[in-house]
């Protein structure tokens, strides 16, 4: 494993603290001359009847066109000259999707925000930047904004 850092990959999920990580990514990709990959991943719905089929191609054509537009804004907020970034949409668990767009991309780290959550609401809501620090195939950075610590 290399330790030069040429390519970051960044997880967002328009949150505050993916927005931070993003931020950061990108400051730190301005001091080690790297470019930046931001990856959204997100789930398709299930619905329990018929139809479900022609309205989920619907919806998904929908969620897509959304998660696009919303991840041109989140790079256009971060954004500094000289640095390149690239975008990604994922379709599948976001855990797995990062890891594996971390593949694909060859990237050298992933940076991930993380809420820090504890106790019950981490119980029942998990961590996807855990799940991604324990089964990612580079190092992982984590970023927390300062109020949730």
């Amino acid at each position: 494993m290399s330790t030069t850092i040429q390519h970051i990959l960044v997880a967002h999920d328009f949150g505050e603290t993916s927005q931070a990580a993003l931020t950061y990514a990108i400051d730190l990709a301005a001091k080690l001359g790297a470019r930046v990959t931001v990856v959204h991943a997100y789930e398709v719905p299930v619905y329990g009847f018929p139809e479900a089929l022609a309205l989920t191609a619907d919806v998904l054509g929908r969620i897509q066109a959304a998660g696009g537009e919303a991840l041109d804004g989140a790079i256009d907020r971060a954004r500094q000259p000289g640095i390149s970034i690239d975008k990604m949409l994922r379709q599948g668990p976001a855990w797995s999707e990062i890891g594996a767009a971390a593949l694909e991309t060859h990237a050298d780290l992933i940076v991930i925000g993380t809420q820090g959550r504890r106790g019950l609401a981490h119980a029942l809501l998990g961590s996807v930047a855990e799940k991604v620090v324990r089964t990612a195939p580079c190092p992982v950075l984590t970023v927390r904004t300062p109020h949730a610590r």
